[in-house]
């Protein structure tokens, strides 16, 4: 049985029965296969939760960048695009994002679930080219003191966003798109440059002036 074949009969099961399959043998004997084939797939169910997971990511960001106007975007609506295609593809999977994420929210409250670990790094690696490119069209501002904590803000924009996600109760989760605008603009304006920048050009311009 093919790992993608697994993984869309492990994420109908959670959906219909609320909860992950018992045990691997359960799952893997209704599939029709051995246990041993399930494992040369996937060494546990999370591990194949992280895979389903990542594949959110995946199947996002390769929707985003086929839209014709991809190709124009500054870095901020590539975010925002990737951020509200990934939403559409979380409202398909409400039940299961509950599940996976909104428990883990009982035991570690504004913590990113370890399920989240293979999307988070391959977040990670885009946001990283986003910032690469923001760098080249200056809507990021270099900051050689700074930018190594900007991946690590965007991570937590990425949290919020989900955990919002999660919590939303409006219709066709309104809020949470909202949310998106709000925290990708003010993500935005604290890497692009501002007040602060224009100060500390004045401060070097100043020590200068007297050496």
């Amino acid at each position: 049985m093919e790992a993608s074949a697994l993984k869309a009969a492990y994420l109908d099961y959670v959906r219909r029965h609320g909860h992950a399959p018992k045990t691997v043998f359960a799952f893997a004997d209704a599939q029709g296969i051995s246990e041993s084939e399930f494992y040369r797939a996937y060494a546990s169910f999370g591990a194949l939760d992280r895979e389903l997971w990542a594949d959110f990511g995946r199947d996002a960001l390769t929707q985003a960048s086929q839209e014709p106007a991809w190709q124009g975007y500054g870095a901020r609506e590539k975010l925002l695009a990737f951020y509200y295609t990934l939403l559409e593809i979380l409202k398909n999977n409400r039940s299961y994002a509950l599940l996976a994420l909104g428990r883990s929210q009982r035991f570690r409250p504004a913590v990113i679930p370890r399920v989240l670990s293979k999307f988070e790094d391959e977040f990670k690696r885009f946001v990283a080219e986003l910032l690469r490119e923001g760098h080249g069209t200056g809507e990021v501002a270099r900051r050689p003191m700074l930018e190594d904590n900007y991946g690590r803000l965007f991570l937590r924009q990425l949290q919020f966003i989900l955990l919002f996600f999660v919590r939303d109760e409006s219709a066709n989760f309104e809020r949470t798109d909202a949310a998106v605008e709000k925290a990708v603009t003010l993500s935005f304006d604290l890497v692009g440059r501002n007040t602060l920048d224009s100060a500390f050009d004045f401060g070097r311009f100043l020590l200068h002036k007297h050496e």
